[in-house]
């Protein structure tokens, strides 16, 4: 009953000039249905894979400070000093020590010289001559401790060099040039390993989704990589990577479509669409001879054959379109 309707309703441009003309004909499409995804808008956050300290070893005074948030580092990078001014006294009291430990090894050395050659001569014994042998020995054993307390010094200065972890970008930096911070205080926090898009997705949508469905997103198109088992709040999260996605700004929210059902839905190429009259028209073949039907279209489906428009009312399942 309402094909025949819209036969009736179109009978009048049938009349006219402009539907008499037969054009050349392709060969007819014969409409069938077909599944396209039901797309699911919502809100997706830009997070980092990880999110790690920078401490610093020792505590002093922060007297360098070359990152700011949003600076990018490398791995092994040192972003900021800290000095300890006691290990600098310390380092400068060692360096002191092994020069009077030095001094003592080369009179030892000399008087142990002289002492073999009285020992030589015969003004001297052989129990002389060992015990300035044993004092150079532990002159000599002297100047190697003390040598040994001044590269612990100097590591100790040089663990104030607050080293980045991994490469990445700078979220936060907690303290500031001429701070004083304690052993194992962060300096800055960096967040590394790229980034992806974390949704939460309604839980009534969960057993739709799956590992590889793609993703369409306003940084770019991606695919769903991981799929958390826990429900929270009644939504099921789900992490989607992004190739190219920006990592200027973690946590930015964007406009994400994710694929949670399939639809069937009746399309025809665009082509077979006309307007007359302020209505939109498909020709089809019919037993009595041509018909031309009154449609609603819908939006465009982008299928392997190419492009087709959704025809919301209208036709049916096998009917013939005729295209020009």
């Amino acid at each position: 009953m309402i094909r025949a309707l819209c036969v009736l309703a179109v009978s009048a441009l049938l009349t006219t000039p402009a539907l008499l003309t037969t054009p050349a004909l392709a060969e007819p499409f014969t409409v069938t249905p077909i599944d396209v995804p039901e797309m699911k808008a919502l809100y997706g956050r830009i997070e980092s894979r990880f999110v790690v300290p920078a401490r610093g070893r020792t505590g002093g005074t922060i007297t360098v400070l070359d990152v700011s948030e949003g600076s990018l580092v490398t791995e092994g990078q040192v972003i900021a000093r800290i000095l300890d001014t006691k290990l600098e006294l310390q380092l400068a009291a060692t360096e002191a020590r092994i020069e009077a430990m030095q001094s003592r090894l080369r009179n030892a050395e000399v008087e142990l010289a002289r002492s073999e050659a009285l020992l030589e001569s015969g003004t001297t014994t052989v129990q002389r001559v060992d015990q300035v042998r044993t004092t150079v020995e532990v002159a000599r054993t002297a100047v190697d401790e003390a040598g040994a307390a001044r590269e612990v010094a100097r590591q100790q200065i040089a663990e104030g060099g607050v080293i980045s972890p991994a490469a990445g970008r700078v979220l936060t930096v907690p303290v500031r040039l001429g701070e004083v911070t304690m052993p194992g205080e962060a300096v800055a926090t960096i967040a590394g390993g790229g980034v992806f898009l974390r949704l939460a997705i309604p839980e009534r949508h969960a057993a739709d989704l799956s590992v590889g469905t793609g993703v369409v997103s306003q940084g770019g198109n991606g695919q769903i990589e991981k799929i958390y088992p826990q429900i929270e709040n009644g939504r099921v999260i789900v992490d989607v990577a992004v190739a190219g996605l920006s990592d200027s700004f973690i946590g930015q929210r964007i406009l994400v479509e994710v694929p949670v059902a399939t639809r069937s839905v009746l399309a025809v190429p665009p082509a077979a669409i006309v307007s007359r009259g302020g209505l939109d028209l498909v020709r089809i073949a019919a037993p009595e001879g041509e018909v031309l039907l009154t449609v609603v279209p819908g939006q465009t489906i982008g299928t392997d054959a190419g492009a087709l428009v959704e025809i919301l009312t209208g036709l049916r399942a096998g009917d013939q379109v005729i295209l020009p």
